[in-house]
């Protein structure tokens, strides 16, 4: 479940959002898989959930995995905001 103000990185693929995974929860950082959005197209059916005051960190130590986020969206109501 999506929470308001939660932030949804999507990826390119299963693999990259598995291995996004993998850093993140070695790393300590709270995210949790769940599946992507139906209002959200994507290629991958699945997506990373976590807060916004661990938005940095997550994106730094993605980016020193080399697993980028295509596209990350926050939570408002119904609807999800590309950032």
């Amino acid at each position: 479940m999506v929470h308001e103000n939660d932030l949804v990185a999507v990826f390119h693929s299963v693999h990259k959002v598995m291995k996004a995974e993998k850093v993140l929860k070695q790393a300590g950082a709270p995210v949790l898989l769940i599946p992507t959005p139906r209002q959200l197209s994507s290629d991958c059916g699945l997506a990373l959930r976590f807060e916004d005051r661990d938005r940095e960190q997550i994106e730094m130590l993605l980016r020193e995995a080399d697993v980028p986020i295509v596209e990350l969206y926050r939570k408002q109501g119904k609807e999800y905001l590309a950032l």
